[in-house]
């Protein structure tokens, strides 16, 4: 009896935290969204207000501080772009990691930048209001033997 009350409780538990992560989950989304539009728009201010100041992001071609993300949109011509594939992993209350996929069509620096990436981000709770702290992208490699699991042979 008692294992049952204890996995009644356990279920319980699991279900309500899935539900109150789910707004939480479609805010943190709309902010990715925003951050991207702000991006694609060269909207500094309103990247600002997504970023926090001491926030990263990690490319192929290096490490990006606010400054160095702000500086570089004046070099991206983004056409467009579509999120995909949301996941949300709440860390702690405060810590949110989402994951998900995207679709750009872009130019940078007059070289082509078009294609599908993985991305993924970090965002903290601080003072009530998410922001961004960690962001990466990795451009999708169509070729399956390029794969981690692939090499595991």
């Amino acid at each position: 009896m008692k294992t049952y009350l204890s996995c009644a409780v356990a279920l319980l538990i699991a279900a309500t935290s899935a539900v109150i992560a789910s707004p939480e989950s479609d805010a943190l989304e709309a902010k990715e969204k925003a951050a991207w539009q702000a991006y694609k728009d060269k909207k500094t201010d309103d990247f600002k207000k997504l970023v926090a100041p001491q926030g990263i992001s990690v490319y192929s071609d290096g490490v990006y501080d606010l400054q160095k993300e702000i500086d570089g949109m004046a070099k991206v011509d983004m056409k467009s772009f579509a999120l995909s594939d949301f996941k949300v992993t709440m860390a702690d209350a405060n810590t949110a990691i989402v994951t998900y996929k995207a679709k750009i069509e872009a130019k940078m620096g007059g070289e082509d930048e078009s294609g599908d990436y993985n991305v993924g981000s970090v965002w903290i709770k601080q003072n009530g209001e998410w922001r961004n702290v960690f962001h990466t992208n990795v451009e999708v490699d169509d070729d399956d033997d390029a794969s981690p699991a692939a090499t595991k042979k």
